[in-house]
This record gives C-alpha cells, structure tokens and sequence, in this order.
C-alpha cells in the first residue's frame, strides 16, 4: 500500500493542477478569483478539509491582499468546495481511471446508454437486454481473453473493430464478448476499460459491444482465485493504491462524502493465503477480494452491466451452454439475477442452481466439447426448439485446439480458441455474421491463405453464405 510519505508527494503533484482547476471552474474570467491552497510539504492530515486550512503560500498571500479591493469574491472563496464537489470528484474519478487503464480516457457521450453519468431505470434496463429480435446487418462474437490485451486487440483488428491506436471503427457493427475476460493474465482491469470505452465509442458510432460474464466472472466474485495470474494479482494491488489515492483527494474538500474504506470487513492477514510473507502477493488478493465481491468497484461498475444470456436474431449467446430448465426459468430472469448478485443484493435462485454448478449456464461444456461424438445433437435441437427463433447457439468456455468449429449441422458454434498466452496462446480468431455473407471465421492464421480457397468456393450455399464445418477444413477469410 502507498505510504503516507509516498501519498504526500502525489498529492504535492496535484496540488497546483487541483486547485487551479477549481479556481477557473468558480469564475474563468476573474484573475482575483482564488482557492484555498492546502501545503503538501509536511506531512498530509487526511482529515484537514480544504475550506479549514489557515496555510497560506506567498501566492495565496497576494490573492488575499488582493481580495481586499475585491471583498465581494471572499464570501465565494470561503465556500469553493461546497460549490464544486461533484466536479472535483470527477476529476479526480477521471485521474484514477487513467492511471489504472494504462492511459485511457472513458468517453462520457451524452448519449451513450453506457455512460458512468446517473441512468434513470428505463436505461438501466436497457443496459441488460436479453433479446434482439432484429439481427443487425454485421455481428462479430470473440471468445475467451483471459486477461491478454494484446491478443484481444488482435481480435477486434481481424474484423476492423479498431484501427491501430485501439480507436473504434466498426461503425454500426454489433460485438458480442462471450465472457472470461478474467484470471489467467495480468491485463484484467485494462481490457475491462477498454472495452467499456469501445462501449461507448460504438454506441456513439450506430452500434454496439456487448460483454458477457463467463465461469471466471462469478468465480472471481465468488472469492475463487484458483486460476489467478501474480500478475493479475499485482495489478489489482496497483489499483488499489490508486484508488486509495483518489479517496484520500476527495476528503480534501467539503461537501464530498467520507468514502468508504474498500477493504471494510477484509482481514489484514489471510489464513488460506500460503504466502503471508509476501506482502505484495496478500496486498494483492485483499485488493482483488475488495474489487470483485458483490457490490465492489470493479464488479458493480463493469460486471453487473454483463449479459449472461442472450438470443440475437436466430443466434443464442451463453459462455458454457443452456439447458431446457434454464429456458423455462427465464433467459431475462437469469440475466436479472446474476446482475442483482453483482450489486450486492444477496444470492438468489439463479446463484444458487444455474450459475455455479457443473450444468451452470457458465460451466456446462455439454455442446463445446470439440469431440463430435460428445455433442448430442437431438438434445440440442429440442433446446433451441424451446426459444423461438433460434437456429443456432454459440459458446466459449471450452479451448477448440483447432480454431473455431461448428457440429451438429452448425447448431453448435465454438469459438474459445484460447487467445490468451496464459491460457494456450492460440493465434486469434472470431466469428463473423453477416446478412451478406452468412457465417464466417476471421482469423490470423497464415496457413489458411491458399490452402482451401477452393473449398471455400465449393461450399456456398444460396441464402447461407459461409458455413462452418464440422471438424474439416475451415472457411476462412485471412487477415494476418
């Protein structure tokens, strides 16, 4: 954790910025306009307020003497922090946001149904829609990232989501993550604020990304870290400090709210942890533990948006599968549950049987086996058979050695091929509809450039487009 030393001279370098900030924001064209500075040289009170301190810098002398020919200002410069509270506390949001996303800026479009500004309950709904009858013209389904931002910009460039400073340009393009952004790689936190940006750039743009929780979302909320990288560790450490350094900026002024202590309720020393020597290491679970239980800030602000399942046109979403109970239950009910959980409002029916069990909606591999004979077809059929419209489902969840495959006549789609360099460091693929061109695997695999152009020619079918074969050669279009 960041000292007290270390979080004075932080602070010192935000000193000026801050308060200038706030000066220009109470009257931009007042040059005897003035705020009280707080001194960082010494040792910072984090209870001093900055509407309490009797600190005066040589700067802050001339404003005052200033401010004797100009008496009607001083009334407005004894209350600046009531007056610009929820400013400051965005910026210093917006500070935190940067240092721990490897500098990036969250676009706050006014529009965008995603946005971090207050949505009323109609867009909150919004924000989890189960079903889209209405396919869009281009859809693109990645699978498992698992905590590898480099590989996962990889993906979203085969498809010409991105251009080369990781900016949308997939226009009206609709995104489907299919979940398991977690554990395994130290890029965790980073693609979770990548991809909430692309959100927003997208929904700016005409279309849409749609992120999905996967086995490892509920897992991590769950308290399991059986499949956590140190490194993934390290960077929850390191956004920990970061946020303490933006808690502690806000108590410097009034009018702000004492914010809670993140780690409330999470011992100092861990029993279970066998490297209680290595501070860094348990700094890291209890940081990780404080982030992603229900409630905390990284699930509540990025999990909870997650759909679990969801049905696009004739094409059914889940990372491990579905089964006809789930179907009856409710896809809309499932999806309501496991974001009421994320937000801390107690486990529920879902938790309870379709989330964490071996069949879970999460877990189930009973149509991703990449074993053709373990697939039973009749079984899917009479599943898809129970949503109307659906003639297909697509998954994650389980590693396709051979790249992204379809069995059961397509029915079943496949598409984890295990990007991550923790977790099989497969070259990256993903899955294109289209209403022009049917089914089709983009990926960066050299040895498809030639080899079956031929089948690809010999396998259109009218009205289909591209299809994907079962365990053969596959239908590729190469952007290496």
């Amino acid at each position: 954790m960041i000292d007290n030393s270390r979080l004075a001279r932080l602070l010192q370098v935000f000193e000026a910025p801050l308060c200038y900030i706030i000066k220009k924001l109470i009257n931009p064209s007042d040059p005897y306009s003035f705020v009280p500075i707080v001194s960082l040289s010494s040792k910072p009170n984090p209870n001093t307020k900055l509407s309490q301190t009797k600190t005066q810098t040589p700067k802050l002398q001339k404003n005052l003497l200033m401010e004797k020919e100009k008496p009607n200002n001083i009334n407005s410069a004894l209350t600046t922090c009531q007056q610009v509270p929820n400013l400051l506390s965005s910026f210093v949001d917006t500070f935190v946001d940067f240092s721990v996303s490897g500098g990036l800026f969250l676009p706050n479009y006014q529009n965008a149904p995603h946005s971090n500004a207050p949505v009323d309950n109609q867009n909150y709904e919004n924000a989890l829609k189960t079903r889209y009858p209405t396919p869009p013209s281009r859809l693109v389904a990645i699978g498992d990232l698992h905590g590898d931002l480099e590989k996962s910009k990889e993906a979203l460039r085969l498809a010409n989501l991105i251009n080369n400073s990781g900016d949308w340009t997939g226009g009206s393009t609709t995104v489907v993550q299919i979940g398991d952004v977690l554990d395994r790689g130290g890029d965790e936190i980073k693609i979770l604020y990548f991809l909430e940006r692309l959100r927003r750039q997208a929904a700016r743009a005409g279309g849409e990304v749609i992120t999905m929780n996967g086995n490892h979302e509920i897992m991590n909320v769950c308290r399991d870290f059986r499949c956590v990288s140190k490194s993934g560790l390290e960077e929850f450490r390191v956004w920990a400090e970061w946020y303490r350094v933006g808690q502690v900026m806000k108590t410097l002024c009034e009018g702000l709210e004492n914010p809670k202590n993140i780690f409330e309720g999470i011992p100092k020393s861990l029993c279970r942890v066998n490297y209680n020597d290595d501070e860094a290491f348990v700094e890291g679970i209890r940081a990780r533990i404080a982030a992603l239980r229900p409630s905390g800030p990284i699930s509540a602000r990025f999990l909870s948006k997650n759909a679990t399942v969801l049905v696009i046109g004739d094409s059914v979403f889940v990372h491990g599968g579905l089964k006809p109970e789930h179907v009856y239950y409710g896809l809309e009910k499932i999806n309501e549950d496991v974001r009421d959980w994320i937000n801390g409002l107690g486990e529920n029916y879902t938790l309870k049987h379709f989330a964490r069990k071996k069949d879970a909606v999460v877990w189930m591999r009973d149509f991703s086996d990449d074993s053709k004979k373990k697939c039973d077809c009749s079984a899917l059929e009479f599943l898809l058979n129970t949503i109307p419209g659906a003639r297909r489902m697509i998954m994650g969840h389980t590693i396709q050695k051979n790249g992204i495959n379809g069995a059961c006549e397509n029915r079943a789609i496949r598409i984890d091929v295990g990007m991550s360099k923790g977790c099989g460091n497969g070259l990256p693929e993903v899955l294109e509809i289209s209403e022009n061109l049917g089914l089709r695997i983009l990926t960066s695999n050299p040895q498809y450039q030639n080899k079956y152009k031929a089948y690809l020619d010999s396998e259109r079918k009218e009205g289909l487009g591209l299809l994907i074969p079962e365990q053969g050669p596959k239908q590729v279009e190469v952007k290496a």
